[in-house]
């Protein structure tokens, strides 16, 4: 079983949150969320590590009771 890495992690961070935005240019919130649902879908899919999966559920439900 793996962690789920909360470090910085990502090469140019910068530029993938930029890539990010850009993707969601021009949508309606309805298809803004809908993206977001599939982007982490397709992530979830990619890491396929259930307990890292329940790790960041965990982790992001934290941050939204912050």
């Amino acid at each position: 079983m793996s962690d789920l890495i909360l470090t910085p992690n990502i090469d140019s961070a910068d530029d993938f949150y930029a890539e990010l935005l850009a993707t969601h240019e021009g949508l309606e919130t309805a298809d803004s969320n809908a993206l977001n649902a599939r982007l982490v879908l397709i992530l979830a899919n990619h890491i396929g590590d259930r307990a890292v999966l329940s790790q960041a559920l965990r982790a992001a439900k934290l941050k939204e009771e912050e």
